[in-house]
């Protein structure tokens, strides 16, 4: 009998005093769920977390891209892991937010199967234009516009980026004619190239194209100016009255997590997008740390989802 209480008093104080992730002891790496290809925004932003988180939890912390079709295979998979804190999802704004919209059959329910641990970056995009198009602000595109109904032609690289443009032609009731890209970097080449009137890039992509004159930018998506383009309004300071469209990612584990651990988890995260060295590479790129607790994440994940749902029924676009 003491012998027995004492084997389970250690027990006990091991998990107690063992890292972040206390549910495991056993020391294995932690696999954290990319669900896009090497390269992108958000895979920028897992691979500025993973080192450091693995240096916080006292284990590896393997970043494991898992591409395809709007990250639904990546985020599958995450939704489907064991709770345990083995494995995290780095998912956005196209995989937690507009796929359950988008979806007759999704495979994943981003509320019911995920827990939101913490945002980590934002940013609002560019509606870019070729230097050709005759027009100077989005007041005098929007103008266009409208005298020349379904002739101007707007590139379509993402989902958030396909959303954004619905909303604006809904909201300044204009009409433009989508021309569909598999990514954002032949989207930037068409309309450097002038294949296409304009299209909505992200501050990286656009910012020195913008700045040597390669491209008129009309407007930010978000409420808030990107500080890599200062000069640049956004598309409500513009006109069209409440506008505001981001890109934002962030870390889900799977529903069944403790709730301590997130939050310790939570408050790794915002440690280390608070470090000076990492602060500098997130400006460099044009983004912004997201500075939510597990709470107020998933009121805003909820309030995203709904928002894209609404926009998705009246813009019509048909269900995958």
């Amino acid at each position: 009998m003491y012998g027995t209480m004492a084997t389970a008093l250690c027990v006990i104080l091991t998990l107690s005093s063992s890292p972040v992730l206390a549910q495991d002891t056993s020391g294995r790496p932690v696999r954290l769920i990319v669900p896009v290809p090497p390269g992108g925004p958000t895979d920028f932003a897992a691979r500025l977390i993973a080192p450091k988180l693995g240096e916080a939890l006292g284990r590896n912390v393997i970043i494991d891209n898992r591409p395809s079709a709007n990250g639904v295979v990546g985020s599958e998979l995450g939704a489907h892991a064991a709770p345990d804190g083995s494995t995290l999802t780095l998912g956005n704004s196209g995989t937690h937010a507009i796929n359950p919209g988008l979806y007759r059959k999704l495979p994943y329910d981003p509320d019911r199967d995920f827990v939101p641990v913490a945002g980590t970056l934002t940013s609002g995009m560019v509606l870019v234009a070729n230097p050709r198009v005759p027009a100077n602000s989005l007041a005098e595109f929007i103008a266009l516009a409208k005298k020349e109904p379904d002739k101007l032609n707007i590139g379509v690289a993402g989902a958030t980026g396909q959303l954004a443009g619905e909303a604006l032609k809904a909201q300044s009731r204009i009409a433009l004619n989508n021309v569909l890209y598999k990514g954002s970097a032949p989207a930037e080449f068409a309309v450097l190239q002038g294949e296409i009137q304009v299209t909505i890039l992200t501050p990286i992509a656009s910012a020195n194209h913008i700045n040597a004159g390669k491209l008129k930018a009309f407007g930010v998506t978000s409420a808030k100016r990107i500080s890599l383009l200062p000069g640049v309004p956004t598309i409500a300071e513009s006109g069209v009255s409440g506008y505001d469209f981001q890109i934002w990612h962030g870390m889900f584990a799977p529903r069944g997590i403790s709730d301590k651990l997130v939050h310790k988890l939570n408050g790794e995260v915002q440690r280390i997008l608070s470090l000076p060295e990492t602060r500098d590479k997130i400006s460099a790129q044009g983004f912004e740390v997201m500075r939510y607790s597990p709470e107020e994440f998933a009121v805003f994940v909820r309030s995203e989802v709904a928002k894209y749902r609404k926009i998705i029924k009246e813009a019509g676009i048909p269900l995958e």
